[in-house]
């Protein structure tokens, strides 16, 4: 049974969804502040989180708890669900390594669909775990499919699941332009297409702290985005 982390100060809100997942088959453990979840989060991780903004008397407690929980998985499926809309809280949490943003209004169909979509990504990344070692390699680019690792120039770059399939899907076809709906495909996420241009514009800035002279990743306006293959 799947493990889901629900971080939210509003009572009726965290029960409401608690309710909705543990109908669906999910095991739903709930918290009302960032203290009790990082307390909680020492002794086991969940299998996916989802966490409010706002908690309690921190305004920003939600990203703190994102980071607290990043740095002691890099796999673990993160989903902020806020009243906050705004693009700049939007790029702050996917910056913080965030999988997904949705905000308060979305529909339960929609957010039982945006959980399923990280668990089937989860699931194959297990298959992927008991397959022979599996390395992609583009010049300087290393991708291990295994150890879920990615190195430029022999550094490893530190990436989120998301980010390092869509690493993986733009790689694996040098020189093809992929759509953000090919992205979103092969990452396993349904997301818009600012979140899709978020994730690509963090993952150059991480090439670009090993590499100033990065250049791979390229835009296609219109159409999408390219790994080139030039050496």
């Amino acid at each position: 049974m799947k493990r889901i982390a629900i971080v939210e100060d509003e009572p009726a809100i965290r029960e409401n969804y608690a309710d909705v997942l543990r109908k669906q088959g999910y095991s739903v453990s709930t918290y009302p502040n960032r203290p009790d979840a990082e307390l909680a989060f020492v002794t086991r991780l969940p299998d996916l989180a989802i966490i409010d903004i706002g908690l309690q008397d921190e305004i920003d407690g939600g990203f703190q708890l994102c980071q607290y929980l990043r740095a002691k998985s890099a796999t673990v499926p993160i989903i902020f669900l806020t009243a906050r809309d705004s693009d700049i809280d939007t790029v702050v949490g996917l910056r913080m390594g965030a999988d997904d943003y949705l905000t308060k209004d979305v529909s339960l169909p929609h957010l039982m669909a945006r959980i399923a979509a990280l668990f089937r990504r989860s699931d194959l990344l297990q298959e992927a775990s008991t397959e022979s070692e599996k390395l992609i390699e583009r010049g300087k680019l290393t991708l291990d499919l295994n150890r879920m690792q990615v190195q430029w120039n022999g550094h490893t770059i530190e990436l989120t699941v998301t980010e390092f399939w869509l690493v993986h899907a733009m790689a694996k076809r040098p020189g093809h332009v992929r759509s953000r709906q090919d992205l979103m495909q092969e990452a396993h996420v349904v997301v818009d297409d600012s979140t899709i241009t978020s994730h690509v514009k963090r993952i150059r800035k991480k090439f670009l702290a090993v590499d100033v002279d990065f250049d791979r990743i390229n835009t296609v306006y219109g159409m999408g985005y390219r790994w080139d293959s030039a050496e």
